[in-house]
């Protein structure tokens, strides 16, 4: 059953992902963002929390029937640090990603940057050779290395190449996402591979994504280019079908053609991605902030209050 993602949710998905703050000493800082409230303990391990909390939601019809309406949420963002400056930087840093996710902070983008082998988590990808596609739990997948994986990390031409030369066999990529929003609410996915393949009956890739229902590859899509070309499947059917009982939704890669014994095939990634789009907020922005430091305390708790607005629309049948 189709559920709608409350905006809470959304929005600590969307600040804990995209989150990016540098400390004074050049490190990263670790930013711990949670549904509200503040928890002192986490200053032990974190340099700064982010909490988020429903303050006000308002319903409001758009048309004199009433069928069409649209929800206004009024959230509350709490920054939190013992450093004054690392909270300015956390205040700024939830600023810019709202504002440059306003119009789809209920698209969520999962892709390999910053992963290795093997800490390869919570994504992961794979190779290998076969004459058939395996199923994604076949033994004959090895995983990446930590220097292949960063040539996936992003679409910059510096690509991960896999070769086979085996008679009648494919070179193949696997590569498996974790979903962290409820199976129910997810409206759209688009699983996307940029690359190419060449083999000797011609060059293409073919990619397919993994129904764990129908236990198949299904989807197909497929390129002929012998440069980058990017190949997408998108599903809005059946959605759940495509994510396994541990949230993992699995993308297949391979040349479209097989190696013919003396010339191989060879299959080239510069990226690969998953975008899930959530049935919810269609719209967020930062209406104010202000601070409110505790001082009464020692250490000193830097604290700034920031007030967002959001709104969904939604009919009968319900959002859209």
């Amino acid at each position: 059953m189709s559920e709608t993602e409350d905006p809470v949710t959304t929005v600590v998905r969307l600040l804990g992902k995209n989150m990016r703050v540098v400390r004074e000493d050049g490190a990263i800082a670790k930013i711990y963002v949670s549904r509200e409230w503040v928890d002192r303990e986490l200053f032990k391990n974190y340099d700064g929390q982010i909490t988020v909390g429903l303050a006000e939601s308002r319903d409001t019809k758009i048309e004199l029937s009433g069928r069409l309406r649209r929800r206004l949420d009024t959230l509350r963002v709490n920054v939190w640090s013992q450093n004054m400056l690392l909270r300015q930087k956390m205040v700024e840093e939830v600023n810019r990603i709202v504002k440059q996710n306003r119009n789809r902070p209920n698209v969520t983008l999962y892709d390999f940057a910053g992963l290795g082998y093997p800490s390869g988590e919570p994504h992961k990808a794979f190779q290998c050779e076969a004459a058939n596609e395996p199923a994604p739990g076949d033994a004959g997948w090895t995983e990446l290395t930590s220097l292949e994986y960063q040539k996936i990390w992003y679409s910059d031409e510096d690509r991960l190449s896999k070769s086979h030369d085996v008679n009648g066999e494919y070179a193949l990529l696997l590569f498996r996402f974790k979903i962290e929003s409820r199976e129910q609410t997810i409206k759209k996915m688009v699983l996307a591979f940029e690359g190419y393949g060449t083999a000797p009956a011609g060059s293409g890739v073919t990619i397919k994504v993994w129904n764990h229902v129908a236990q198949a590859w299904q989807q197909a899509q497929s390129g002929t280019g012998e440069t980058d070309e990017t190949l997408a499947i998108t599903l809005t059917m059946l959605v759940n079908d495509y994510v396994d009982d541990d949230g993992h939704v699995w993308l297949l890669a391979r040349t479209t053609n097989p190696s013919d014994g003396a010339t191989p095939a060879t299959l080239y990634c510069d990226y690969a991605f998953c975008t899930v789009t959530v049935k919810g907020i269609t719209y967020l922005d930062v209406v104010s902030f202000r601070d409110a430091d505790l001082v009464d305390v020692k250490p000193f708790l830097f604290h700034t209050d920031l007030t967002l607005k959001s709104w969904s629309f939604e009919d009968v049948g319900g959002i859209f």
